[in-house]
């Protein structure tokens, strides 16, 4: 191994240039989404845009910071970082701030910093670094216990802080162990959950639960004769059914008024465009208005007017259809596309398992974050209220997806210095 005192020696510009498109252009679109004739100056440091851009000058000097530090560094104290990250996610619940009914937030003076954001790359690197043991293989229950609890800790200690959406980020992650040998099995099994969560807010629990008593009926009377598929078929009956009244339970028990909505508006179960429906249906109004080439550049009406509510946060990408229409929806897309066939081609060149691991839990991230974000705004899947990574208005995110994706910009440039 050999010493560089140049951090940017082995640098990869490519990313760099993406993220420094990404952020840049988002900067541009929150100032078109609040724009107004009192405050015209982009720099104005009364508005958000003009924030963001003191959100952006920091991100930058995070970035040189992270690449600052020994390769070695994550790797070396991923646990202590994971630790603090867990200790700090713990204190905001007593200490934090509540924000549409979430406690998660820390307030300092006129910002907000949102710890469950940082998390991310905290139980990003301690995955990393449990997976990449010489002594782990996945296929040991072990091993999937203990990457399941790094992962599922968090998750627990954000849903009591009745933040859903960060949550729900973390179950990405089991792409990561996918790529390192997990059977295709449990994704087979998380797509047969999902659709039965599906089925079970569609119709009746008992209905359901009896239609799959038939259908096991029908599969016993073929393997009545080996007790071993019996078994199983037994057991299958067993959990669907478990399933079907945990789901139901949660979601008339457990779930808060306006997440029950979020979730009847996209199955159809209700449809209500004063309420729960309405940042749907004017994001949709918004997106449809731009047409092919959009209205242009500060001429968006449905955003700048409020129409669509958190049009600079969640609904960011609404901006971009409206005013850059469906040509610059596509450029946003397909950069974003592009980014992450590139950290992808950037894991597997790795000489590392931990930087391997730490890359494709880096895509994962960012790819449920552009997937779910753009999904909602598109009618497409529940609106859960995450950011679109790098775009949207917020020092958390940007700050948090800076220190994600710079950490394995290191770790990458790191690479050729190891033998």
């Amino acid at each position: 191994m050999r010493n560089t005192k140049n951090i940017f020696e082995n640098f990869d510009f490519v990313t760099f240039g993406l993220y420094l498109f990404l952020v840049l252009f988002g900067w541009l679109n929150i100032y078109a989404a609040v724009y107004n004739e009192e405050h015209k100056s982009i720099f104005d440091l009364t508005q958000s845009y003009g924030k963001q851009m003191l959100w952006i000058a920091s991100s930058l000097f995070l970035a040189v910071v992270v690449l600052a530090f020994d390769g070695k560094f994550f790797s070396t104290f991923a646990y202590v970082i994971y630790i603090l990250a867990i200790i700090i996610l713990i204190a905001v619940m007593f200490v934090g701030v509540e924000i549409n009914a979430s406690r998660s937030w820390f307030q300092i003076g006129e910002f907000r910093i949102q710890p469950a954001e940082f998390a991310k790359f905290a139980t990003a690197l301690t995955l990393s670094k449990y997976m990449s043991n010489l002594n782990i293989r996945i296929q040991e229950l072990k091993t999937k216990f203990v990457a399941g609890f790094i992962i599922l800790l968090p998750v627990l200690i954000i849903l009591l802080q009745n933040d859903t959406g960060s949550a729900l980020v973390y179950f990405s992650l089991i792409f990561v162990l996918y790529r390192e040998g997990l059977s295709g099995n449990w994704l087979i099994i998380g797509l047969m959950l999902v659709t039965l969560f599906v089925l079970t807010l569609i119709i009746n629990q008992f209905i359901l639960i009896g239609a799959i008593a038939v259908i096991c009926l029908i599969f016993f009377y073929f393997i009545r004769k080996r007790r071993k598929e019996i078994t199983q078929l037994i057991m299958v009956f067993i959990i669907a059914a478990s399933f079907i009244l945990v789901v139901d339970y949660i979601y008339n028990k457990v779930l808060q008024p306006h997440q029950k909505e979020r979730i009847d508006v996209l199955l159809g179960n209700e449809v209500d465009l004063k309420g729960a429906g309405y940042n749907l249906n004017q994001s949709k109004i918004a997106i449809g208005s731009g047409g092919f080439f959009g209205k242009g550049f500060l001429q968006g009406t449905q955003t700048k007017f409020n129409f669509v509510p958190e049009q600079s946060t969640d609904f960011i990408f609404c901006t971009i259809g409206e005013e850059w229409g469906f040509l610059g929806s596509t450029v946003v897309i397909c950069i974003f596309i592009f980014l992450l066939i590139r950290l992808v081609n950037m894991a597997e060149r790795q000489r590392s398992a931990f930087s391997r691991l730490y890359g494709y839990c880096v895509v994962s991230i960012i790819f449920f974050h552009f997937l779910v974000n753009i999904g909602m705004t598109l009618g497409l899947l529940p609106v859960i209220g995450i950011p679109l990574p790098f775009f949207s208005y917020g020092g958390s995110s940007l700050w948090s997806f800076t220190l994600l994706l710079f950490i394995f910009i290191k770790l990458d440039a790191y690479r050729m210095q190891l033998l």
